[in-house]
């Protein structure tokens, strides 16, 4: 990312699939509701969003369940408790907002031109069944083909994880999501926690952005520096 006169120029929109995503980080500004969460947006927000993706925004409040909104026109849904979106309409810009949490974005074919979801990851969402929950929305509508990208969340060598909850996360998931962390505490790895959620929904396409929130100050972290800021992922066609 580059700054012309102090302005932050956005990096090109990912491709995957039919579908185009942005990540957001510490540059562009919080994504949050600007301390309302409820069913408003502040306006420097809203302006800031807009900057990333002028179509109107489906933002969700988040609540680490396994809800979905199925999206039918442009903004439809802005606002509702769930934890993922999905739509096959061109012109929905799907976001959810995160600070550790992984966002988990999803495309595929379909007969109007193509599918796309993205859902809120955290380890009581994945144990809720929301990237399942998230998929099966998507073959609703008719998707084929469906491909996956893992967004910027915290990395298991910064996420200490008590005992319990992660033997929870381990006998729903397997022995993959059983890490250490980089002073060799016990830990959670959320994106092979994602990915094996993704391989039993039937999504084998899977790639990582690879970035640790809790590692670099370029994104928001709770976890690591306890930023009330959100950074947004973005997706549409």
């Amino acid at each position: 990312m580059s700054a012309v006169a102090g302005v932050p120029t956005l990096a090109p929109a990912r491709r995957l699939g039919p579908a185009q995503v942005r990540f957001t980080g510490r540059a562009e500004g919080d994504m949050g509701h600007g301390g309302l969460y409820a069913t408003e947006v502040a306006p420097e927000v809203e302006q800031r969003r807009r900057a990333v993706c002028e179509h109107p925004w489906t933002w969700l409040r988040q609540v680490h369940g396994r809800e979905v909104v199925r999206v039918a026109r442009p903004g439809a849904g802005a606002g509702a408790v769930a934890d993922a979106a999905v739509t096959d309409q061109a012109g929905c810009a799907l976001a959810v907002l995160t600070a550790d949490c992984a966002p988990v974005v999803l495309a595929g074919q379909s007969h109007r031109g193509g599918a796309l979801a993205v859902a809120h990851a955290g380890w009581a969402g994945l144990l809720a069944g929301v990237v399942e929950a998230t998929v099966a929305e998507m073959e609703d509508l008719g998707a084929t083909g469906i491909q996956a990208l893992i967004g910027p969340c915290v990395h298991p060598e910064c996420y200490e994880f008590g005992e319990g909850d992660l033997a929870r996360m381990e006998e729903r998931f397997g022995p993959s999501v059983r890490a250490r962390t980089a002073a060799g505490a016990p830990a959670l790895d959320l994106p092979a926690a994602v990915r094996v959620a993704l391989a039993r929904a039937g999504v084998t396409a899977v790639a990582d952005a690879g970035a640790c929130t809790a590692c670099s100050p370029a994104w928001f972290s709770w976890r690591a520096r306890r930023d009330r800021g959100r950074q947004a992922t973005v997706v549409w066609r």
